[in-house]
């Protein structure tokens, strides 16, 4: 016996013919959302011509940076539920490797549709080799998030905010590209996601979910000039870079949750590491100096002064000691690396930073 259902007819009244408008200028292509009427509420009509229109941005060699916007007043209320043009029902020609949806039963039918049409065509949107930007007005909200949050680059008016209501309203933990507590850090993020407020362009700055908040007015020139400045550097190194940074989240396990990595556990584990590498620098005995031979090294680790700080031009360390008349590792005063006395080198005539560039042991 079959546990499949039979899709049930829908009559749905779409808008407009054009949910996206697609504009191709000087190597930017423009994607831009077009339902203004209903604050640019994304259904299967728009997800599906939104990849069409990347699709074509990424294949017409003569694009080499690609901005998201939306018509009218907002960037994007989220996903459609509940104008006319809601096509739940409706059978799109899947672009993933996933089966029809509209003949599974209940909740099958709705994680289907979901896996290809949010979470799938986020992750791939995601990984456009071409630098992204999301230019953003008024409201960015529930699935607004997502497409935001796979751009490289977001830039947003004044007036813009960020909210996802889905858990006070729906009683939902957010949605598919469940990107908060990558994107914010964790505290944030259960606050962003508990109440359901609104979060101003000002605010998600401060925590880097924002490149940019500049005037409304300002906001598309703005957005130009970034875009145009991506599009006048080499196609493949914008690739590689991005590529790079991507495949870090990615070690990081950001894919297997199917979003981005964690800021703040992140910095932590710079911290520990920073740590664990100036402890081996101590055991190498390596040495520093603004006047080292051979690509010097340079450890910006000062946190707990720990280690040493050294400006690359100036005689003095961050501390404002000067570096050639240090103590050595076992001096309280010293914050070198084992490297030979330094002041008993400096009253010779020679900086420390010299005789470890030549090799010199520490005692």
């Amino acid at each position: 016996m079959s546990d499949l259902v039979q899709p049930k007819s829908v009559d749905v009244t779409y808008e407009t013919e054009e949910p996206v408008l697609y504009e191709a200028d000087a190597g930017i292509a423009w994607v831009t959302m077009n339902r203004p009427s209903f604050n640019n509420s994304q259904n299967g009509q728009m997800t599906y011509a939104l990849d069409d229109a990347f699709q074509r941005a990424t294949h017409d060699d003569a694009v080499k940076c690609i901005v998201l916007a939306g018509a009218g007043k907002h960037f994007s209320a989220g996903h459609d539920i509940g104008t006319p043009g809601r096509d739940l029902h409706h059978e799109f020609d899947k672009r993933l490797m996933f089966a029809p949806h509209t003949n599974k039963p209940a909740a099958e039918l709705l994680y289907t549709r979901e896996q290809e049409q949010y979470l799938g065509m986020c992750r791939r949107w995601r990984d456009i080799p071409k630098p992204t930007i999301a230019m953003v007005q008024g409201a960015c909200i529930a699935g607004g998030l997502m497409l935001a949050w796979v751009c490289d680059l977001i830039v947003a008016s004044d007036d813009a905010f960020f909210q996802d209501p889905v858990n006070p309203l729906m009683g939902i933990p957010g949605v598919e590209y469940f990107a908060h507590a990558y994107e914010l850090p964790p505290r944030v993020a259960k606050e962003f996601l508990l109440l359901g407020e609104r979060m101003t362009a000002e605010r998600a700055e401060r925590f880097g979910m924002v490149n940019r908040v500049v005037p409304r007015d300002q906001l598309r020139e703005t957005v130009n000039a970034m875009a145009a400045k991506l599009a006048g550097q080499d196609r493949l190194g914008n690739w590689l870079t991005k590529q790079a940074v991507n495949h870090v989240e990615e070690l990081r396990q950001a894919r297997s949750h199917g979003c981005r990595v964690p800021h703040a556990p992140f910095r932590a584990c710079s911290e520990r590491s920073r740590q664990r590498r100036f402890d081996r620098g101590r055991k190498r005995q390596i040495g520093f100096g603004g006047e080292q031979e051979g690509g010097g090294l340079d450890l910006a680790y000062n946190k707990t002064n720990r280690g040493p700080w050294v400006s690359r031009t100036g005689d003095t360390d961050r501390n404002g000691l000067d570096r050639k008349a240090r103590a050595c590792g076992r001096n309280q005063q010293c914050r070198c690396i084992r490297i030979s006395c330094c002041r008993r080198d400096a009253s010779q005539g020679n900086g420390g930073g010299n005789r470890a560039a030549a090799g010199h042991d520490a005692p």
